[in-house]
């Protein structure tokens, strides 16, 4: 398990580290009236260019120990190149509001707000199977979360860390987080239950404390989708898991309150590391681009704040270190699978056609189902049923009726105590975000999964949906 507390999962590391500068540009051999100056590249981290230079010795060498010169290390899901794994905005396509930032932004970070703006951000991101949030109902922590005493961070923590290989390989890796999220007793008293949001299942795990751990971990985080499963597989968690209580004579006393599960009701979730114990930046910008957000999010009816459950919105939250601070401020936008059924439209056609209505966003696609085909047999008759013929009807109606349902909830994986949920079939990790940005983010990245400004903001991210990853 990796804690996003204190481990960068991606290019960026720590604020203390130090960015990798880029070669200065140099002066080509000229005529004496012409000067021409090369274009500096954007170069990856120095920590990961090393990491990268290591697993290629690695891979080398176990190529040449097996004697398999074209193998590769094995893996479902496929590298992809930035345009390969989110569609980029296109002025041809999108219209010319994409290649602008927004006019009407009046937000904006400190004069001394000073981010690394050299580095190569794509395809440094570390693979991660679930994330972890836990509500706490806060928006700073100390400087590790898993050093909160008491909390469910620091219990996830070392029940994972204590995990055999064999588990810890199968579960993946593990990325933990606390979050603003409110907990179900309003204050942030690690003492009481709380609730956990694991992604990319988005799913809600409610009454969870530091000794119900090790039966989350087994029940709902081993079982869940991860980043690699398909989407076409979505896998099963229960509902509930009954715990029972034992005292200290070992003899079970009580049965507590059950472990519960539910889906989150939005349709995408925005994360913003807004942790400034570990750096100032992400305390200065995660509340500036929350609200410039919500201001492009309020008119298409999509905001959501912390207690707004209803179902097909944005949940925007706020999250401990997630690495990369010097390329503040870093956004994470996971999705559902077409999250407002306009992926695939393209806008600036859809407006030739049909002015603005052409593009239409519709937050409860995901919950309206494909209508069935029945084939029915008409049969005039002459005379009235009696009523014995009608009692005979009805009941066959309502068993017909019994058994469609049945089927559908077979079809659906929704029995009592399953919840089959397809979860995000997307993870945008963008940053070097501004508020200004924060208009194009929610028009083409928020509704349609497309990303702005690929070169320099985006950092990695997979879909599910086609089986493709960053790394």
């Amino acid at each position: 398990m990796t804690r996003s507390s204190t481990q960068a999962p991606g290019g960026g590391g720590g604020g203390g580290e130090a960015a990798m500068s880029s070669s200065p540009a140099t002066v080509s051999p000229s005529p004496p009236t012409t000067t021409t100056t090369t274009t500096r590249r954007r170069q990856p981290p120095l920590k990961q260019k090393m990491a990268l230079s290591l697993q290629s010795l690695v891979w080398s060498a176990q190529r040449l120990v097996l004697g398999d010169t074209t193998a590769t290390p094995a893996d479902t899901n496929t590298p992809a190149t930035p345009a390969g794994l989110f569609p980029p905005t296109d002025p041809a396509a999108d219209g010319d509001d994409c290649a602008h930032d927004c006019q009407s932004c009046s937000i904006k970070y400190p004069c001394d707000f000073k981010i690394d703006e050299a580095d190569q951000l794509y395809g440094y991101v570390k693979g991660w199977s679930t994330y972890v949030l836990v509500a706490t109902g806060k928006s700073d922590w100390v400087r590790d979360v898993a050093d909160e005493k008491g909390s469910v961070m620091q219990a996830l923590d070392r029940h994972t860390s204590s995990l055999p290989s064999e588990a810890k390989q199968k579960m993946g890796r593990m990325m933990l987080s606390a979050s603003n999220i409110p907990t179900p007793h309003g204050t942030s008293d690690y003492s009481e239950p709380t609730t956990v949001l694991l992604l990319p299942a988005f799913a809600v795990i409610h009454n969870v404390s530091p000794a119900t751990v090790p039966a989350v971990v087994d029940n709902f985080v081993s079982r869940a989708a991860t980043s690699t499963t398909p989407l076409s597989a979505p896998l099963s968690i229960p509902r509930s898991v009954p715990l029972r209580a034992t005292d200290n004579s070992t003899t079970t006393t009580a049965t507590t309150a059950a472990l519960t599960a539910t889906p989150s009701p939005h349709n995408v979730l925005i994360l913003l590391c807004s942790q400034k114990t570990r750096d100032a930046r992400c305390g200065q910008s995660a509340p500036l681009l929350k609200r410039e957000l919500e201001r492009h999010l309020r008119p298409l009816g999509l905001y959501r704040d912390a207690d707004d459950h209803r179902p097909g919105g944005v949940g925007i939250y706020f999250i401990s270190h997630v690495g990369g601070h010097k390329y503040s401020a870093n956004m994470m936008v996971y999705r559902r699978a077409n999250a407002f059924g306009v992926d695939d439209v393209d806008r600036g056609a859809a407006a030739e056609a049909g002015g603005a209505d052409a593009f239409k966003i519709d937050p409860l696609a995901r919950f309206k189902k494909k209508p069935t085909t029945t084939t029915t047999t008409a049969t005039a008759t002459a005379t009235e049923p009696t009523p014995a013929e009608t009692t005979t009807t009805n009941g066959d109606k309502a068993e017909e009726t019994e058994k469609e349902k049945e089927k559908e909830k077979e079809e659906d994986g929704d029995d009592d105590n399953v919840i089959t949920d397809e979860g995000a079939a997307q993870c945008i990790w963008l940053a070097r975000i501004k508020p200004e940005d924060c208009e194009n983010i929610v028009r083409y990245t928020v509704l349609q999964g497309r990303v702005v400004k690929p070169d320099s903001q985006l950092r990695g991210g997979f879909d599910r949906g086609r089986s493709l990853v960053s790394w």
